[in-house]
């Protein structure tokens, strides 16, 4: 394998900014924000939409996400 091409995987912690569910693992994503964790440390923090404790498959609770707006353009556009 080629020295130097890989990328290097860190300790973040995932927050679902839905439910507020945070967990840590391994990425190799960074950020610029960080969050002090359980454990006393600090981790870079990545801030995502749904995770586990949000999606509807394993919550069994059906809920309209809407991020960007969509359902309001959907509704505008064909409530004609």
């Amino acid at each position: 394998m080629k020295a130097g091409i890989h990328p290097e995987y860190r300790e973040v912690v995932f927050q679902d900014v839905t439910s507020d569910f945070q967990f840590l693992t391994r990425s190799t994503l960074g950020s610029k924000e960080s969050v002090k964790w359980e454990d006393g440390n600090e981790y870079p923090l990545i801030k995502i939409d749904i995770s586990s404790a949000s999606h509807p498959f394993y919550t069994g609770k059906h809920k309209i996400m809407d991020t960007g707006g969509r359902v309001d353009r959907f509704r505008k556009r064909y409530a004609k």
